[in-house]
């Protein structure tokens, strides 16, 4: 039987790098880096891992991946730097005034994560040198633009232990910033990983500002803390409260926001759900049928479809097929910035749902996404009229190849998911295509996007019940990277940077 994520995310810390020769993952190890004094009013972090962050923040770009490779021939453990990429990220690069663009320095790290312990050994650094190179830019930027910096916590104002809960959801519900801090403070210092995501999971999903980059940065920061440990949490909790907490115009604790809407109105309809809802049956018709609903109706119609469709007696897990192969639908429909996070935000808010534990908290995941997808769709406009479930792959009597598939994306985007989806049918490895998917993307990849969005369809290809799987994978060759683009040129520099001396 598969494993779930949490029990999959839980084992990582001790085990995902066994065997692999590099022992990317072991025991952390002292940093020889005199620690220079920090300005009073900047957050502090834990004097084991302070020196990697500095390395990482006070380093010029241009040789910050050469120093970071040589620690690593030191004895720089893997988990050490993610958890100093994560921490720098979160202290250097704001939030602000979107959770996004630069903010993607903090929000790929769990992707390259990912995409790292999915490698092989001679790619396995790769992704997290990538990443570093991608926090010097973004930090660059908020030094230009704003010169923000994570401040100490308000000590006089953390509340007691015992307290910490309440004061977290008042603050967020009252889209108070100053007591959302030192409540999300309190709770990295007294409450359990799995009690803060149960709260956080359910702010992420609250509105659709940002497009979906809320939800995201809940579930890639929690991810990330499952792999370096809670000890760490403390400031990433803090910059998520923040993050969470951005909106434009008037408080929407005191006004109507269209963003705001359907989260209201989905808390609602929880309690029109049947009590024993997680004994649903499997039923590829009612995927389709809601595929159908996802690709017109509204953000009204679409959760009111899905309760209706639970309440009918389908499972959960059909639904989450409907939602996840009308995110890659609407990619194909239209490919740009706004579709790709219909996928991402799938994938995210997915994740919360298997990972929190409250059913109301999970019911909430599933109707927003549900909501989210007409948001998207209508955010994007005039689209195609490809329909995921009714594309045709190639004809059957020729005999496709991985090769030939990535070829023809650098030119042909339909006809590369038609041949992704004859050679998936055909029943051909699905693993040698995201093998070489995922390769493509530490050779091509220039983008934040190209690292999340793979590692969102190639995680997701594994959640679709079988008779949805293949579509949604083949969807994904509208964005996936092409053999016929470019190298990046930071390739070069990072095989340089990890070589050993001569």
């Amino acid at each position: 039987m598969r494993p779930t994520r949490r029990q999959f995310m839980g084992a990582a810390g001790g085990a995902m790098m066994a065997g692999s020769g590099m022992e990317l993952l072991a025991k952390l190890g002292s940093v020889s880096a005199a620690e220079a004094d920090l300005p009073p009013s900047l957050v502090r972090l834990g004097d084991d891992i302070e020196p990697t962050v500095r390395l990482i923040e006070e380093t010029p770009r241009e040789r910050v991946l050469e120093e970071v490779a040589s620690r690593i021939r030191s004895g720089l453990s893997y988990r050490q730097v993610l958890a100093a990429l994560l921490l720098a990220g979160v202290r250097d690069v704001q939030p602000r005034p979107q959770v996004g663009f630069k903010f993607h320095a903090v929000l790929v790290i769990n992707s390259a994560h990912l995409a790292s312990l999915n490698s092989p050994d001679s790619d396995r650094w790769l992704p997290i040198l990538w990443a570093i190179d991608r926090f010097k830019s973004a930090q660059a930027e908020t030094e230009h633009t704003s010169g923000w910096r994570m401040s100490q916590v308000n000590e006089g104002k953390v509340p007691h232990a015992s307290k910490a809960r309440e004061a977290f959801v008042a603050a967020m519900d009252a889209w108070d910033e100053q007591a959302a801090d030192v409540a999300a403070a309190a709770l990295a210092r007294s409450a359990s990983r799995d009690e803060c995501f149960e709260l956080f999971a359910r702010y992420g999903c609250r509105d659709f500002r940002d497009i979906g980059h809320k939800a995201i940065f809940v579930a890639n920061s929690f991810r990330t803390l499952g792999a370096i440990g809670w000890q760490h949490a403390e400031p990433v909790l803090r910059s998520l409260a923040y993050a969470l907490l951005k909106y434009d115009g008037a408080n929407p604790a005191k006004s109507d926001d269209p963003a705001d809407r359907p989260g209201r109105r989905n808390a609602e309809l929880l309690a029109t759900i049947r009590p024993d809802w997680e004994d649903g049956k499997p039923s590829s018709q009612a995927t389709a049928h809601l595929i159908s609903t996802f690709r017109s109706g509204s953000a009204d119609d679409c959760p009111s479809a899905v309760v209706q469709a639970i309440n009918d007696g389908v499972s959960v897990n059909s639904v989450w097929d409907a939602i996840l192969a009308a995110s890659g639908e609407l990619l194909m429909r239209k490919t740009n910035i706004l579709t790709l996070h219909s996928v991402t935000s799938s994938n995210a808010l997915r994740f919360a749902f298997k990972t929190a534990a409250t059913p109301a908290t999970r019911l909430m995941l599933l109707l927003q996404n549900a909501a989210f997808l007409p948001l998207f769709r209508q955010a994007v406009g005039k689209m195609g009229d490809v329909q995921v479930d009714r594309f045709e792959p190639e004809p059957p009597d020729q005999k496709q190849s991985v090769d030939d598939i990535f070829a023809t994306a650098t030119h042909d985007r339909m006809g590369a998911a038609r041949k992704s989806l004859a050679y998936l049918n055909q029943g051909e490895s699905p693993e040698e295509l995201i093998r070489t998917a995922r390769r493509l993307v530490f050779l091509k990849g220039t983008d934040a996007h190209d690292y999340k969005f793979s590692s969102a369809v190639l995680e997701d290809y594994y959640h679709l019940s079988p008779d949805w799987r293949n579509r949604y994978l083949a969807s994904s060759l509208f964005y996936l990277p092409s053999s016929g683009a470019p190298d990046t040129p930071l390739l070069r520099r990072m095989r340089e940077a990890l070589a050993p001396p001569a």
